[in-house]
């Protein structure tokens, strides 16, 4: 490990363990027999075996609730039975410190960018905006302020017109909102996706290069979106305080996400691990 890997790692651990609302002293509630977590769905596959190794290891249960982190961060706020919350952004996780609801957020893992198109369709790092902007080919995203996927897409837009202004207003136009309106949604977004590339209405899909699989499917090939254009993908960690308090589990569990061991597991699912592999 780095010089400034290992630093970076130990701010986040420090970050994590010691940064309460108001400077108030930590306390540590009792541990409750399950740990609630709510997560980003980009993170299924990974967070699923990761809360799997950890049950393994500790014998604690870990409750996981997937969907828009958007819209997540709405439930915790509602009161919803959530210990560890981790975003695909900071935002979310940042508003619910701001509301003395969680501890401040760090980095659990990194993401990127990628266009989703069927095999045979034109799409390179050299033509990418070209063809994103060609009136016959139909753009899907996912909803923006409900889910980070969303939000990112838009932020690659105004990226593309910082190049070419005027782009971005064509892209929002003509980007269509497919996925990431509802925690539990009517039909799969991947079934939905399906639809819209069969059906003609998509052609390029703009989401995350990750997978809910540690294998890559080879039903749709995927275009990393150009480091020119592309924003910056965090996920963003923060336990929930209960009446100014953490339960033990919960910070347990949040510090694993941390170890080599679960970082070693977000790469299998293709996320970028912010903490050294052994």
């Amino acid at each position: 490990m780095g010089h400034h890997e290992g630093m970076r790692r130990v701010l986040l651990v420090a970050a994590l363990c010691c940064v309460w609302p108001a400077g108030a002293a930590p306390q540590l509630a009792p541990q409750p027999p399950v740990v609630h977590v709510a997560a980003a769905g980009s993170l299924t596959g990974a967070l699923t075996r990761i809360a799997d190794a950890w049950h393994a290891a500790t014998g604690t249960d870990v409750r996981l609730r997937f969907g828009p982190a958007g819209l997540l961060r709405r439930e915790i706020e509602a009161g919803a039975a959530v210990d560890v919350y981790v975003s695909a952004n900071f935002t979310h996780p940042e508003k619910l410190e701001r509301e003395g609801r969680s501890t401040a957020p760090v980095i659990v893992t990194r993401n990127h960018l990628c266009a989703t198109t069927l095999p045979g369709f034109d799409l390179n790092a050299a033509n990418f905006v070209d063809r994103l902007l060609d009136p016959k080919v139909g753009i899907g995203t996912s909803t923006p302020g409900a889910d980070p996927g969303g939000d990112y897409a838009w932020q690659m837009f105004d990226k593309v017109d910082a190049l070419r202004p005027g782009a971005g207003a064509i892209l929002r136009a003509k980007a269509q909102q497919m996925v990431g309106s509802k925690v539990a949604p009517s039909r799969a977004p991947a079934y939905v996706v399906a639809d819209a590339f069969s059906s003609g209405k998509v052609h390029i899909f703009i989401g995350y290069c990750s997978r809910r699989s540690v294998l890559p499917g080879t039903r749709y090939v995927r275009v990393p979106v150009p480091a020119a254009i592309a924003p910056q993908v965090d996920y963003g960690m923060a336990v929930i305080l209960h009446d100014g308090r953490a339960p033990v589990a919960a910070w347990r569990f949040a510090l694993y996400l941390l170890s080599s061991r679960a970082q070693a597991i977000f790469a299998q699912y293709g996320f970028e691990p912010v903490a050294a592999l052994k």
